[in-house]
């Protein structure tokens, strides 16, 4: 009888994985968020490689570009344009076999941001499979048709589900039982920076004129119509506007002159152009996209030292709304009468900031990323007391 127990599910002492492999819907250079934040935590731990969607560009063979960044391995794969997708499977498949055809799967976890990576991952049995929900994909604009059917799939995978907003969480949380709600948190010190920055970057509007800032993925979920109605009646208001623009048409973008498009912009950067703003917006339709999202940005502007306003996202009203954090306003009429009297109350920044900071305290990525850790060390402490069991037996 064989009691030898790999060390590896050394039950005494649980170890993270030696190689993680993240498959995500978004490419490491979009925008920091999430994905980037844990990553770069668990690269201090496992050797890990973040796999992005395809690019259709290659002319001959197809092909792995990797590039480290942070000590996370960033592959993208290269395949042929004009194929099929089931040819782009093949290729997926044919790419993924090859890259980890020297992978031990007893020291190697499979993390999902994507089920759609399913479709080239799903026949290896890694040490675990975490799914971490950020966003409830299929309410998003061109999800593939097949992306309930295979997130199914991939919760009766999982060794441990993850939920990036707390509304997310309640709406999944029969459907796994190992399933947590750890919301985006905040890199405090980077955005505490904007409190002592007083020169603003040359391409932001400057001077004394009031101005409102935004800065995220300018999609489907983005409210233009508010903005265009906040601009039209504050000319001498300047609306800045920063990140790219997806999945809708440029030119549908309201251009009045008092708003300014900035592009994207480093995750380095945002602290120079938040602290040339008085008031920091979440202009949010109320829609299925924007049902369970939990925005990053609402405690990185608050601990940037900004008032904010929102529309009634859930994950925003409860905690920010009902801890008087932030504002929360449905239509222009309501955010420009709420700006006003943030404006006009210079003394209210005082007592506003002593309760951001105070609710921050013990908000923070390192927190978070400690608090998933122990979930995945747990995972493995489980499976391998049920794999000593079985040896045993």
């Amino acid at each position: 009888m064989d009691l030898t127990i790999n060390q590896t599910f050394t039950s005494n002492f649980p170890k993270l994985p030696k190689q993680l492999i993240i498959f995500s819907h978004l490419r490491w250079d979009f925008v920091y968020q999430r994905p980037q934040h844990l990553a770069s935590r668990l690269s201090q731990l496992s050797k890990l490689y973040y796999i992005e969607e395809p690019i259709f560009d290659a002319h001959e063979e197809i092909y792995f570009e990797s590039v480290v960044k942070n000590k996370v391995g960033v592959m993208v794969p290269h395949l042929k344009p004009g194929l099929s997708h089931g040819f782009t499977i093949e290729g997926l498949t044919r790419l993924f076999r090859e890259f980890i055809k020297e992978f031990d799967m007893i020291e190697t976890a499979f993390w999902y941001y994507t089920p759609m990576a399913l479709e080239f991952s799903a026949n290896y049995e890694p040490q675990m499979v975490i799914y971490d929900c950020m966003d409830e994909l299929s309410a998003f604009k061109f999800a593939p048709e097949n992306l309930q059917i295979l997130e199914k799939e991939l919760l009766e995978k999982a060794d441990l589900v993850l939920t990036g907003g707390r509304s997310l969480y309640e709406a999944k949380k029969e459907a796994h039982n190992n399933i947590h709600a750890y919301p985006s948190s905040i890199d405090k010190e980077h955005f505490l920076k904007a409190r002592e920055i007083f020169e603003s970057p040359s391409d932001q509007v400057n001077g004394i004129m009031p101005k409102l800032g935004f800065y995220g993925v300018i999609d489907e979920r983005f409210d233009i119509n508010l903005i265009s109605g906040i601009a039209e009646a504050k000319p001498d208001w300047q609306i800045i506007l920063i990140g790219p623009v997806v999945k809708i048409d440029p030119n549908t973008l309201p251009n009045h002159s008092n708003i300014h498009y900035l592009g994207p912009k480093t995750y380095e950067q945002l602290p120079d152009y938040m602290a040339g703003w008085d008031i920091a917006l979440i202009p949010f339709f109320l829609n299925e996209s924007t049902r369970f999202i939990s925005p990053t940005k609402t405690p990185e502007y608050l601990a940037a030292g900004l008032p904010v306003i929102s529309t009634p996202i859930r994950d925003v009203v409860n905690p920010y709304g009902i801890n008087n954090l932030v504002s929360i306003g449905s239509n222009a009429d309501d955010f420009i009468k709420l700006a006003e009297d943030i404006l006009a109350d210079e003394r209210a920044d005082v007592d506003r900031l002593s309760d951001v900071d105070v609710f921050l305290a013990l908000n923070s990525w390192d927190e978070t990323f400690e608090g998933i850790k122990n979930e995945m060390l747990k995972v493995i402490e489980r499976k391998s007391q049920l794999l000593a069991t079985e040896r045993y037996v």
